[in-house]
């Protein structure tokens, strides 16, 4: 072959090469995906926050008046009889200190008691000598009326005197005990801490248990004075133990009366079964850690299943509540990850012979992690999960990794 045609023919192939490298650097690759198949298995819905523990009926005693607490000698998880076993005791509250002016008011009113004291005695030897001359009168008169020498109308004068006398008398006894009461009063305003007489056992008010069960915090251990009202102690029965989570409305209307529930992070390696003993119907607002105001709602728990693992619980142990709002047994489901919205509706990718086909699909409920699929998928079927907005119907894809269903 002639040389010129021999380099005619290389270079024609080289054209040729090159012209197929370009064309194959330009045709569209096959896209990365992730896929997860849709499968059937069983199904639930839960709404999640945290709780905390508390005994059902707690009971608080306070003081029923102002006093003195002394030392309260029981400590928290101890045994009590209601009705029976001494928990506190209360005594009068010592007087206080009197300033300089004070003292010198109290020291003048002792003053003027005893002077109203001495005035009242001397009212009564009045009195008593009053009635001695009367009584005295009236013996005379009667002693002549019997010897017809004085009229009857002066027997009956003399009586009088001698009867108005001893009520005299005895009036003047009685003012004489008001004033030396005064007296008293008075002398009582002069009493400080410094020359108060102890307290006797007879002037404590003992304080008893109000029911049976443990203690379960004391407010005051120490001895001090507590003015009317102030707590004590508080008493409940630690067997009768419930779960208050405070949801958020939103789902707290999806909470019925019987829910199951599992308890979680209480500190035991499996959870807890409880079940909704009531969802209260009055809401309140809690401002979140981040500052938000939350309108919440109280849904109270009862253990549910054995006992024995409830019984390390006590009043105030932070949990965390799983309440099943809805469950089935067997749906088919597809992982939240494949959904993206279409329209009004939802849609998924299949992966269908290397490429990727959208669906529309129908869901139900939906979790966290799955969604129910009521049409437009089947089980078996594999979905891209995380699809990017690089792809579209048809694309060519291929599997790069399984998450793990």
């Amino acid at each position: 072959m002639h040389p010129g045609h021999r380099r005619a023919v290389f270079i024609a192939m080289l054209a040729l090469v090159v012209a197929g490298a370009l064309a194959w650097s330009f045709l569209p690759r096959a896209l990365p995906v992730e896929v997860a198949g849709v499968t059937r298995g069983p199904m639930a819905i839960q709404v999640s926050d945290n709780g905390r523990t508390r005994i059902r009926e707690i009971y608080r005693l306070s003081a029923p008046v102002g006093g003195r607490l002394l030392r309260v000698e029981v400590h928290p998880g101890d045994e009590v009889v209601g009705g029976k076993t001494l928990v506190a005791e209360l005594q009068p509250i010592p007087p206080s200190f009197l300033d300089v002016r004070t003292r010198a008011q109290a020291t003048a009113a002792v003053d003027a008691a005893q002077a109203a004291q001495a005035l009242a005695a001397a009212e009564v030897r009045r009195q008593r000598a009053q009635l001695a001359f009367a009584t005295s009168e009236y013996a005379r008169t009667e002693a002549l009326m019997k010897l017809d020498a004085t009229s009857r109308a002066n027997l009956e004068r003399a009586r009088l005197e001698r009867d108005s006398a001893t009520a005299a008398l005895a009036s003047a006894e009685a003012a004489l005990k008001v004033k030396g009461s005064d007296l008293v009063a008075a002398r009582a305003l002069l009493i400080d801490p410094g020359n108060a007489t102890g307290q006797s056992a007879r002037d404590s008010i003992p304080l008893v248990a109000p029911v049976s069960g443990s203690v379960l915090r004391v407010a005051s251990e120490s001895e001090t004075a507590l003015p009317a009202g102030a707590p004590i102690l508080e008493v409940g029965d630690p067997r009768k133990i419930e779960v208050v989570a405070e949801l958020i409305s939103e789902d707290a209307v999806k909470v019925r009366a019987g829910d199951a529930a599992s308890i979680t992070d209480w500190g035991g390696p499996v959870p807890l079964d409880a079940r909704v003993r009531r969802v209260e119907p009055a809401g309140f607002t809690k401002v979140s850690a981040l500052g938000v105001e939350e309108q919440r709602v109280n849904v109270l728990l009862d253990p549910a299943g054995s006992s024995a693992p409830w019984s390390t619980l006590a009043d105030g142990f932070r949990v965390i509540v799983h309440i099943t709002v809805w469950s089935k047994p067997d749906v088919v489901r597809v992982p939240v990850s494949a959904l993206f919205r279409q329209g009004g509706g939802w849609a998924a990718f299949v992966l269908r012979k290397g490429r990727a086909v959208r669906a529309a699909i129908s869901i139900g409920h939906a979790s966290d992690e799955f969604a129910e699929v009521l049409a437009g998928l089947r089980p078996g079927d594999r979905v891209i999960v995380h699809p990017s907005d690089r792809i579209r119907d048809g694309v060519r894809v291929r599997q790069e990794a399984t998450p793990s269903e």
